[in-house]
């Protein structure tokens, strides 16, 4: 099955179930579904940072600070979340990402509610050759740099999301 084929939970505004599509259809109809994304920090607090591959459906060969992705049809976020980390940063075992806040994105490539989860991963990573083209654990100030002088394609919703985490963070303190 390709990944345009898997089925997804269409959803309302107010993120209730409203049916039911595979992936293709719904980036074709803009309909709203669920994603998911996870910060991954290491032992020494660096962010894996990667970019996708030239054949992802949305955003193909942009950076993200997040691994992640589509809340497939009845799965939680909380199973997708930690299902996603596990396939993209090629590990087993990895401890439940915490859950942080949700929020509705809406901008380029369209628009779906987005759980934002961090994990710790100690774990040797071997990331999924068909998601993620590079990859490396920046430091904190590098990240922050890199989104700041705008160098890199980065995702936009991925963007969205870590200008949402800061704000959050920053809300906690």
């Amino acid at each position: 099955m390709s990944a345009a084929d898997e089925v997804l939970d269409v959803v309302d505004r107010d993120d209730r179930v409203t049916g039911r599509a595979p992936r293709g259809e719904v980036y074709a109809a803009g309909l709203v579904h669920r994603c998911v994304f996870v910060l991954a920090g290491d032992r020494q607090g660096r962010i894996f940072t990667h970019r996708r591959t030239a054949s992802k459906l949305v955003f193909p060969a942009h950076y993200d600070m997040f691994v992640g992705g589509v809340v497939g049809a009845g799965e939680s976020y909380a199973q997708a979340a930690l299902r996603e980390a596990e396939e993209e940063l090629g590990v087993a075992g990895l401890a439940a990402p915490e859950p942080l806040f949700k929020f509705l994105y809406e901008g380029p490539g369209g628009a779906w509610w987005s759980f934002v989860h961090e994990v710790r991963c100690e774990l040797p990573v071997r990331p999924q050759a068909s998601e993620v083209a590079w990859h490396a654990w920046l430091p904190q100030e590098e990240l922050e740099r890199r989104v700041a002088d705008g160098s890199w394609p980065w995702v936009p919703d991925g963007l969205e999301a870590y200008r949402r985490l800061r704000e959050f963070r920053a809300g906690r303190q």
